[in-house]
């Protein structure tokens, strides 16, 4: 799945209406630019990559009366809308090894409700189950890693992960079930977006072409 698509709908989605660099600014105070590929120009290019494939509507605005080219405002259409949530809960259900996709999913799961962030986590467990059993067809852990030789370390390491990411799920899901986070329809979400012309403190600082329009 992308992840750079799911950040930056739901980074836009956030805002309501948003320019590229607002999109920038939040991945990076999001660390986003640390765990996963949303560099300037990845997220740049998806921005107008999906404003073509209809997911983002691109409102032309004039030039301030500072002075400046004109920017662009994105806009998540229902197309994108449903592209968004889509990508969301693939996120959460699917057992990627790349720690992004889970990443971006956690950071944007209070957009669903809270019954079905829960239900989505618990297909997550199912899928970490069934994954390991596919792993121990093949391997027994009890038997130790050395029984492959030092290919049994890889396996004793997907085993062990698989361990680990049950074990976080679950916690995860009763920290939910105990009302931990505001989901939506529970009132005022968290405010995970800086305000326009807000510092980031986390800015990386490095210039892109992107960052004016």
């Amino acid at each position: 799945m992308s992840v750079i698509r799911l950040l930056v709908l739901g980074a836009v989605r956030q805002h309501g209406r948003a320019h590229g660099y607002q999109v920038r600014n939040d991945l990076e105070y999001w660390g986003a630019h640390e765990w996963s590929n949303a560099k300037p120009g990845s997220i740049y290019h998806a921005l107008k990559q999906m404003a073509k494939e209809g997911l983002l509507h691109a409102h032309e605005i004039a030039p301030s009366t500072a002075g400046g080219p004109p920017r662009t405002e994105y806009e998540v259409t229902e197309q994108g809308t449903e592209a968004y949530f889509r990508l969301l809960r693939e996120s959460l259900t699917s057992y990627d090894q790349k720690p992004d996709v889970l990443s971006a999913g956690l950071g944007l799961m209070v957009d669903l409700s809270r019954e079905e962030a829960l239900e989505l986590l618990e297909r997550r467990l199912r899928a970490i189950g069934e994954w390991r059993s596919a792993v121990t067809e093949y391997y027994t852990p009890a038997d130790g890693p050395g029984q492959l030789g030092h290919i049994g370390e890889i396996m004793d390491f997907w085993v062990h992960s698989a361990d680990t990411g049950a074990e976080w799920t679950r916690a995860l899901m009763e920290r939910i079930k105990g009302g931990a986070y505001t989901f939506a329809g529970e009132g005022d979400p968290f405010v995970g977006v800086l305000a326009d012309g807000e510092e980031n403190p986390y800015a990386t600082g490095e210039r892109h072409p992107g960052d004016a329009r």
